[in-house]
C-alpha cells in the first residue's frame, strides 16, 4: 500500500510538471520587450559618428554629415549599417536607400521592438565638405616647453627666438617661406577624411633641419619635424579630433587643428593663435639639473608645439 501511494505520487508530479508552461516561452515569443532603440547607424559617404537621441516612446532624432563632394544629390543615400535594440526591426534595410531631397534634408526611419511599439527617428542630414583643404602658409614654429614650469622654469618660445642653438641657414626659419597644400583622397569606412598633403619648400628651396647645436649637441627632428617634407598623407579622426600624418617610411604623428584663440596653460602661461594651428603633445622628461636653460626647453622637456598658419586658397 505504501508503495502504491508513492508511486500515484511520482505520476501525479509527472504529469503536474508536463502541464506547466515552459518558462522560455514569454521570453521567445517577446511579450515583454519594447525596446526600439538605434544603436548605430551609418550611411553612405557619412564622416564622423551620428548623434542619435530617443526623445521620448515615439520619437528620435539622428543627426549626420554626408560628404557633399561625393554625393551628386541627396535622393537616394545608400543604408550601409543598422544596429538596433534587441529582437527590433525597422522599415529600411541595410543596402536600402532613403531619400534626403527636401527643404529640411530629413527622412524618417521607423523602429519596431518585438511586442510592436514603435518609435519614429527623424534623420538630418547635413551636408559635409572637408575644410582643411587648400592652401596654408607656414607664419610660426612655438613651443611650450620647462622643467618646473610652477617654479618658473616654463616658457612659450618663438623656435626663431633663439638662432644661435640651430644650424646656421637650416634652423626653423627655413619653414617660415615653407607652405602646404591639402587634397581629399576620400572617406574611410569610419567616417574620417583623407588625403595628401605637400609640404613646399618655399622661396629658399629649403627645409629646417632641427638639430640643436649647443653641447650637448642633439637631434631633435623627433619633436619638431611633425608635417612630413614634400608630399605625404594625411588623416583627420573626427571621432577624437585629431589629424595624423603619415611619413613616407611609414611613421607618423598626430596632433589637433586649433582655431584662432588662447590656451591657458596654466602657471601664468599661455598661448594665443592667430588665425590657426596644428598642435602637438611633446613628450619631454624633466631635467631639474638642467632647469632654465635652453637645453631643457628645446631638448629635454619640450610640451607642446604649435605650427600655426593661415590659409590663402
Amino acid at each position: 500500500m505504501k508503495n502504491f501511494k508513492i508511486l500515484v505520487l511520482i505520476i501525479t508530479g509527472i504529469m503536474t510538471y508536463s502541464c506547466q508552461v515552459d518558462p522560455w516561452e514569454d521570453i521567445e515569443s517577446g511579450d515583454w520587450n519594447n525596446e526600439r532603440s538605434v544603436l548605430s547607424i551609418k550611411f553612405q559617404n557619412q564622416v564622423g559618428q551620428p548623434v542619435i537621441e530617443r526623445i521620448n516612446d515615439e520619437t528620435g532624432e539622428i543627426e549626420l554629415s554626408i560628404n557633399g563632394d561625393a554625393v551628386e544629390d541627396l535622393s537616394a543615400i545608400s543604408l550601409e549599417e543598422l544596429v538596433l535594440s534587441y529582437g527590433a526591426t525597422s522599415n529600411v534595410q541595410e543596402g536600402e536607400n532613403l531619400n534626403f531631397e527636401n527643404p529640411d534634408n530629413s527622412a524618417v526611419l521607423t523602429v519596431t521592438s518585438q511586442n510592436g511599439k514603435t518609435r519614429d527617428y527623424t534623420i538630418k542630414v547635413n551636408s559635409f565638405t572637408e575644410s582643411l583643404l587648400g592652401r596654408y602658409e607656414i607664419d610660426n614654429l612655438v613651443l611650450y616647453g620647462g622643467t618646473g614650469p610652477e617654479y618658473g622654469g616654463g616658457a612659450v618660445l618663438d623656435l626663431t627666438s633663439k638662432p644661435w642653438i640651430w644650424p646656421e641657414g637650416q634652423g626653423p626659419e627655413a619653414e617660415l617661406d615653407n607652405y602646404l597644400v591639402f587634397e581629399l583622397g576620400g572617406i574611410t569606412a569610419e567616417g574620417n577624411t583623407y588625403g595628401t598633403v605637400t609640404n613646399y619648400a618655399g622661396s629658399d628651396e629649403s627645409y629646417a633641419d632641427f638639430q640643436f647645436v649647443l653641447e650637448p649637441a642633439t637631434d631633435v627632428n623627433n619633436f619638431y619635424r611633425k608635417i612630413p617634407k614634400g608630399e605625404a598623407e594625411w588623416t583627420r579622426n573626427y571621432t577624437t579630433g585629431t589629424i595624423t600624418f603619415t611619413f613616407p617610411d611609414g611613421h607618423t604623428t598626430t596632433g589637433t587643428i586649433e582655431a584662432a584663440g588662447t590656451e591657458d596653460l596654466g602657471n601664468g602661461l599661455s598661448k594665443t593663435i592667430e588665425n590657426m594651428a596644428f598642435a602637438f603633445n611633446l613628450n619631454g622628461t624633466d631635467d631639474w639639473d638642467n632647469i632654465y636653460s635652453d637645453y631643457d626647453k628645446f631638448v629635454k622637456r619640450p610640451r607642446r608645439y604649435w605650427i600655426e598658419v593661415t590659409k590663402t586658397e
